[in-house]
């Protein structure tokens, strides 16, 4: 019951979070890595900006390590075209949906403490209850397993177990115990006062632009994980997932056999 509840929250919180995260984002839509944006040096990783064409209209440009993307319409201009908007990330994707960094800091703050505050008690009734041990760290055995398992999902053969697979462990640890505590970490890498609390952490991710970088970067791989996550609940069956991750019921096939 607790599990189902903490996951439901982190949803909540992921939406808020990335949408607030992208206001905040937007007052300076560009990635450095280092201590420091230099003026005098080139060390933009990533970039969402608006140029003119030579017609008068405005382009939307995304700047990857170098690589220009003209992403018009989506990223740097969007809108409609009699009036469009110069501004990083679209207003669809963004809470607030104009720009307002005071309240997108706002709630990106709230719903952050939110998450870490889920994410700890997780943790402490995942280690009591036993979830950690059954359902997150692999045996050996499942670990052997591992080339089946990725061979049946590459197939879409999805097998309804009392256990989550290889594959499914191996990610939502990645996500749980990689993913989360670096997005935290390096979220208040950039607070001045945990800066002068904790100096050593900036120190860590090799400097505040650096941290920021890998703060976004994390945050895409979230997007990532969301996305392919929401994939397989559909192509596995939507009706007994969705059932199993609100009331805790999940049909599972008769004849699996539990690979430990």
């Amino acid at each position: 019951m607790l599990t189902r509840l903490t996951h439901w929250v982190w949803v909540v919180c992921l939406f808020f979070l990335l949408l607030s995260g992208l206001q905040i984002f937007n007052a300076h839509p560009r990635l450095y890595i280092g201590q420091q944006s230099g003026f005098e040096f080139n060390n933009t990783a990533f970039s969402i900006h608006a140029e003119r064409r030579e017609d008068g209209s405005a382009a939307g440009i995304t700047t990857v390590f170098g690589q220009r993307i003209d992403t018009t319409g989506v990223l740097g201009v969007s809108g409609p075209e009699d009036r469009p908007q110069v501004r990083g990330f679209p207003a669809w994707a963004t809470i607030p949906s104009y720009q307002d960094l005071a309240t997108g800091r706002v709630v990106h703050f709230f719903f952050g403490w939110v998450l870490v505050g889920t994410l700890l008690v997780w943790f402490v009734s995942s280690l009591l209850n036993g979830h950690f041990s059954r359902d997150i760290v692999p045996t050996g055995r499942e670990l052997r397993s591992l080339p089946r398992d990725v061979a049946d999902h590459a197939r879409l053969r999805f097998h309804h177990g009392r256990r989550y697979s290889i594959l499914q462990k191996l990610t939502y640890g990645i996500v749980l115990l990689v993913l989360f505590p670096l997005i935290i970490l390096t979220g208040l890498s950039m607070s001045p006062g945990i800066n002068s609390a904790w100096p050593w952490l900036i120190e860590i991710f090799g400097g505040r632009q650096t941290a920021r970088t890998i703060h976004f970067g994390a945050m895409v791989l979230l997007v990532g994980f969301f996305v392919i996550h929401i994939l397989m609940v559909v192509l596995a069956g939507p009706i007994n997932t969705m059932r199993s991750m609100i009331t805790g019921w999940y049909r599972i096939d008769a004849k699996r056999k539990d690979p430990r």
